[in-house]
C-alpha cells in the first residue's frame, strides 16, 4: 500500500484460520490500521492480493458486509441516543440478529439501557462499541484497540467476552493492541509489524521462546566489582561461576527479557542500532518477508 510517493505496506503475508484469534501488534505509523482497512474494504489497496471469507474486499457486497463485526477504536456518534435504542435500531439491518436484550446483559450494560450513549463512561462506551459489532453474528470480528480507557475489572470482563465468542461461538478474531499481555493472553498467534512488514510471527509461547534466548547474568566478583554477562545458555554460565568459586555468589541474578522487552526491541531498532532483534536483522539484510 502506497500514499503517493511513500510505501506504507511493503508486503503483508498473512493467513487467518477460521475459529482463531490473530493479534496484531505494532507501534504507531507501522501500518497496522491501514492493513486492517483494507481487509475490511474499506480501503483499496495498492496491490496484492487479499481475501477475506472467500471474497476480495474491495469487492464485497452487503451480504458480505453483514458477516462482518468491526469494533473501531473510537466513535464519535451516537451520542444523543438511548442504548438500547441503538442497539435494537443496529439490529434490524442483520437477517439473524441477536437479541438486544440479551446483549445488554452480555457485555453488562442492562442498567445503562435507558441512558444517553453521550453520559456513558469510557468503558462503558467500549462495552456498547463491543455489542453493536456483534450483534449480527458476526463470522470475523475485527478489533482495534478495544480496551482502550477499561479500568482493570472491564479488561478482565471482555477479555472473558472474547474467550467466549471464540471458544463457544467460532468466531474469527482480528485483534490490534499496543498490550502485549492482552495480546499474549487471547491471541492464539501473534504477528508484528515494523516498517510496514510483518517481522516475526508465531504463538505467545514461540515468541516466548524467543524472547529467553539472550539472558543477561549478573554477580558481585570477590573483589566487589560488578559483573554482568549477556548468554544464550545462563543455566550453564551459572553452574562454571558456582564451579570456580569457593562460596556463595554475592547478588547472582539472572534476567530474562520478557516478551515485552523483545517487542521494544524490535520496534526501537532504527533509533537504537545497537538492539536489533536477530528476526528482525535477518529480515533487514535479505529483504524478506515473514510469513504468517
Amino acid at each position: 500500500m502506497s500514499y503517493g510517493g511513500h510505501q506504507v505496506l511493503k508486503g503483508v503475508d498473512l493467513d487467518i484460520h477460521r475459529g482463531e484469534v490473530f493479534a496484531l501488534l505494532g507501534p504507531n505509523g507501522a501500518g497496522k490500521t491501514t492493513t486492517v482497512e483494507i481487509l475490511e474494504g474499506f480501503r483499496q489497496r495498492s496491490a496484492g492480493e487479499v481475501r477475506v471469507l472467500g471474497t476480495d474486499p474491495a469487492r464485497g457486497d452487503d451480504a458480505w458486509r453483514g458477516r462482518l463485526g468491526l469494533v473501531l477504536q473510537s466513535w464519535r456518534d451516537h451520542g444523543r441516543w438511548r442504548v438500547g435504542e441503538l442497539l435494537r435500531h443496529f439490529a434490524e439491518y442483520y437477517p439473524d440478529p441477536r437479541d438486544p436484550g440479551q446483549l445488554l446483559d452480555l457485555v453488562g450494560l442492562t442498567e445503562q439501557s435507558a441512558r444517553q450513549v453521550n453520559q456513558l463512561s469510557g468503558g462503558q462506551r467500549r462495552r456498547l462499541d463491543v455489542a453493536l459489532g456483534i450483534v449480527g453474528r458476526p463470522e470475523l470480528l475485527f478489533l482495534d484497540e478495544p480496551t482502550t480507557g477499561f479500568d482493570p475489572e472491564a479488561r478482565r470482563d471482555f477479555h472473558t467476552l472474547v474467550e467466549r465468542l471464540a471458544r463457544e461461538e467460532g468466531v474469527t478474531i482480528l485483534l490490534t493492541t499496543h498490550d502485549l499481555v492482552e495480546a499474549e493472553r487471547l491471541a492464539g498467534r501473534i504477528a508484528v509489524l515494523v516498517g510496514g512488514r510483518i517481522r516475526i510471527c508465531g504463538t505467545p509461547a514461540e515468541l516466548a521462546r524467543q524472547a529467553a534466548a539472550r539472558a543477561e547474568v549478573r554477580w558481585t566478583g570477590r573483589d566487589g566489582s560488578a559483573h554482568r554477562e549477556r548468554t544464550d545458555d545462563p543455566s550453564r554460565l551459572v553452574w562454571e561461576l558456582h564451579r570456580h568459586a569457593t562460596g556463595p555468589i554475592p547478588d547472582l541474578e539472572v534476567r530474562r527479557p520478557t516478551l515485552e522487552d523483545t517487542y521494544l526491541r524490535m520496534v526501537n531498532t532504527r533509533d537504537h542500532p545497537g538492539r536489533e532483534h536477530p528476526d528482525l536483522e535477518e529480515a533487514d539484510r535479505k529483504d524478506t518477508v515473514v510469513s504468517c
